[in-house]
């Protein structure tokens, strides 16, 4: 008979709250029935050898090379599987769901998952060299510089004695627990998928916490650093994220690394993260509320980020300054700041990844960092108003009141209204020499996670966008502002730059173009472009954006002549900048039910909320199937001539017999 081997299950119960009876009960029925099945297994097995996974690393049920997930070589520890339980595979992780919706779940999200690794990985390395401790990836090779020169060789093999002598001599590997390494906190873990991977593919961890405020949540997660063998770095726990993270704010107490993925808003988690985050430490934050970032609504937006959003072209990069500001906003009532690392604004969520540090001098900056955004609703123009003023004069600092408005009451260019959108935050959202680090890492390791590609796309865009200019204009917009063809990205980029402005891609939009270009500049290349392409003048109504901005004639002479230096190096390496959709139907999943039980089909949900009308009407003489709605409030002007029908009460009973 095939032997199999398990490890025992630990629990501590002071990982769970002490003021719920029922949920610690909960929680230990799920462990025991664990518990029992490890019981059987044993005893069908009496001389299996016993683990201790205090001395032994880690080893990861799905560890193994690209050509090894080829042939499909997997080694999983033997599990009794509870009813209806799946294992979901992703990175090195080996997850056990349950089949009902009571853990959250998103594979889509695996880009986020993905990236989140590499970044923790960089800030370990950069933190841990500090501390004396080597950070080691699997699959990463030591850089080796070569020179033909024998002068430079010499000075380098004493550059390199006086580096290998200072080199530290610990070293951290994945899956083992470093005692000088890194405290991670995830909040919100569900089945602790995140954490699970972080502990098999982070280098240099001390302890990773995954919290979860339900109790089914919080024992899947204790199975699953069982099952993965990280019992040792992995600690369930089931509290509320918020009042786990208000706990740990002692400076000693602190964590180095915070996730924060909620299901929806994390804004009201953002408060006690900004003070439970160490000195310098990372804090990640996802957003899946785009709707409400976006502009649908504006006063939703506000109440939760202190922001008002607006439905503009740029609003993907508009929803990351307003998380930044928010961020800014909250740790400058404790005297802290924060560093942007990076900021990615992906399919239907938002990621940050910020630093926090504390200073009361810095903190002052905090209100120059800030912009209201003008954006005007006729041509989409739009000025940004710094809501304080800094003037640096020698070593000193003198703040002041910031001036304005900088547009007038109606655009200069269109004559339309502006909206008041923010504040955002308006300083830089990417630190370019750590992307360069996370850019080069996983160029240097593509097989180490399964999104690389895209990973690879979007940071060679991060690093070619322009730093200093905020928001963005989309050229297929500024076209259907003024009615003409749409010029080609690279035709238009390259005129910006034969007019001697700075011009780059934006990785929230494909044809997002981000410029120092003021918009009476922009509009002139419009015009330009459309003595070219005409459209027909005749058709335009005298108050439409259209007729003012062409009425005028440009002040600069457009060159489309298409340059070099127009296509940037991720385009003309065909990068994987935008990828296609994963599946179809993707997005956002259903929130996971508090009881469990089975999901409700997501197709049925769609198949009740759209296509109501099963029939489509091809034939307009069955319109007069329908009531005419005008009519019925006395505006009717058809007559008999109206397609839809006047007799009311009649279309009314011949729906009822229906």
């Amino acid at each position: 008979m095939q032997t199999t081997r398990l490890l025992p299950l630990v629990v501590s119960r002071r990982l769970l709250p002490s003021h719920s009876r029922s949920v610690r009960g909960t929680f230990w029925r799920r462990v025991a029935a664990a518990a029992a099945a490890h019981r059987r297994l044993s005893s069908m097995d009496p001389d299996a050898p016993t683990v201790n996974p205090s001395c032994t690393p880690a080893e990861s049920p799905v560890s193994r090379t690209s050509s090894d997930a080829a042939s499909g070589a997997e080694e999983t520890p033997a599990v009794d599987l509870l009813p209806g339980e799946t294992v979901v595979r992703e990175g090195k992780a080996a997850i056990l769901f349950p089949s009902a919706n009571e853990v959250f779940y998103n594979p889509v999200q695996e880009f986020n998952r993905d990236l989140t690794c590499a970044v923790v990985t960089e800030f370990a390395r950069d933190v841990l060299a500090q501390r004396g401790v080597k950070v080691v990836v699997p699959g990463e090779k030591e850089k080796v510089v070569v020179s033909l020169s024998e002068e430079t060789n010499e000075g380098d093999a004493q550059t390199g004695e006086k580096n290998g002598a200072g080199e530290p001599k610990v070293t951290a590997t994945v899956g083992e627990k470093c005692e000088r390494g890194l405290c991670v906190l995830e909040g919100l873990a569900a089945s602790g998928l995140r954490s699970v991977r972080f502990a098999l593919e982070v280098p240099g961890l001390k302890s990773v916490t995954a919290n979860d405020f339900s109790s089914k949540a919080a024992a899947l997660i204790a199975r699953n650093a069982q099952f993965n063998r990280v019992s040792h770095l992995i600690q369930a726990s089931c509290r509320d994220a918020s009042m786990l993270m208000y706990e740990m704010r002692g400076k000693r107490e602190r964590y180095d690394v915070i996730d924060l993925d909620p299901y929806g808003s994390p804004a009201s988690f953002l408060d006690a993260a900004v003070q439970a985050v160490s000195e310098g430490g990372l804090l990640c934050v996802t957003c899946t509320d785009m709707a409400v970032m976006a502009g649908n609504s504006g006063e939703t937006c506000y109440g939760k980020y202190g922001s008002v959003s607006i439905k503009a072209k740029y609003c993907h990069e508009m929803a990351l300054r307003i998380i930044l500001h928010s961020l800014d906003q909250r740790a400058s009532v404790y005297q802290r700041y924060i560093q942007p690392l990076l900021s990615i604004s992906a399919d239907f969520y938002i990621r940050v990844f910020v630093r926090v540090f504390t200073g009361q001098a810095t903190v002052k900056n905090s209100a120059s960092k800030q912009a209201l955004v003008y954006n005007c609703v006729g041509c989409g123009s739009f000025h940004l108003q710094r809501m304080g003023r800094r003037i640096i004069n020698g070593k000193q600092m003198k703040y002041s009141a910031a001036t304005g408005p900088p547009v007038g009451p109606e655009c200069e260019h269109c004559g339309q209204r502006h909206q008041l959108g923010g504040p955002i935050w308006a300083e830089p959202i990417h630190d370019l020499g750590f992307v360069q680090k996370v850019l080069a890492a996983m160029s240097g390791n593509p097989s180490r996670f399964g999104t690389s590609k895209r990973i690879e796309g979007m940071l060679s865009m991060v690093t070619e966008e322009l730093e200093d200019v905020p928001l963005y204009y989309t050229v297929d917009n500024l076209s259907s502002t003024v009615h003409c063809n749409t010029p080609s990205l690279l035709q238009f980029r390259s005129a910006l730059l034969h007019a001697g402005h700075r011009v780059s891609l934006s990785h929230a939009c494909k044809n997002g173009i981000k410029t120092d270009a003021p918009p009476g500049t922009i509009w002139d290349v419009m015009r330009c472009w459309e003595k070219s392409n005409p459209v027909k003048r005749e058709k335009l109504s005298p108050t439409s954006p259209a007729f003012k901005i062409l009425s005028t004639e440009p002040s600069l002479e457009a060159c489309f002549t298409v340059r070099e230096d127009a296509n940037p190096q991720s385009r003309k390496r065909h990068l994987t900048r935008f990828q296609e959709n994963p599946q179809a139907f993707w997005g956002p999943k259903a929130r996971a039910k508090a009881g469990g039980g089975i999901a409700t089909d997501l197709q049925d949900k769609r198949k009740k909320c759209q296509n109501k009308r099963k029939n489509q009407i091809s034939d307009s003489a069955q319109l007069k199937n329908f009531p005419c709605k005008k009519f019925k409030q006395g505006t009717c002007t058809h007559g008999d001539d109206c397609c839809y029908s006047h007799d009311v009460e009649q279309t009314r009973e011949e729906r009822m017999d229906e």
